[in-house]
């Protein structure tokens, strides 16, 4: 019986969990950008904290954050809300596309935007396989390599939305 009730409590403690793991959207495979919702409760201070975690757990740096809102309302624009843009860059991977198409620089580093629409936090991303289809016959490599970039910053999404660490 205290086995059972253990138990009971253990899954108890993880329900609130349990409801922040609402599924990953569905990639469009017509479109460029990746975009998520942060979940309930989810504050920008956790999102950004668990952006860096997740990132470094993946062997990613964060070269540059570009507070775009806080430029806009600098220059008297009506911004509510953030509204910013953080790089993400693993060179390993990049490499991989750079050796054998390094006009796919244009797409580097890879960007993650933090905005609020309507009152609701979001995280999006260009998706570097969409990118690699502007790139004239591209190699397996780079392939290979853009699709996990594209995986890797998927799943840091997914932690960052739900304000994993």
């Amino acid at each position: 019986m205290l086995r059972v009730f253990k138990l009971l409590l253990l899954l108890l403690s993880l329900f609130p969990a349990m409801l922040l793991a609402a599924p990953m959207p569905e990639i469009d495979a017509d479109s460029p950008i990746y975009e998520v919702p942060v979940a309930a409760g989810v504050s920008y201070d956790d999102v950004v904290t668990s952006l860096k975690v997740a990132a470094e757990g993946e062997n990613f740096v964060s070269p540059a954050t570009f507070p775009i809102g806080e430029h806009m309302r600098q220059r008297g624009l009506p911004v509510d809300g953030v509204m910013e843009v953080r790089t993400y860059c693993n060179l390993g991977l990049g490499a991989e596309i750079f050796l054998d198409h390094p006009e796919f620089l244009v797409f580097a580093p890879c960007r993650i935007a933090i905005y609020e629409k309507k009152g609701q936090l979001y995280l999006a991303m260009d998706r570097p396989s969409f990118d690699l289809k502007y790139i004239k016959n591209p190699s397996e490599r780079a392939k290979k390599a853009a699709q996990q970039l594209e995986d890797t910053l998927i799943s840091i999404l997914g932690k960052a939305r739900n304000g994993e660490l």
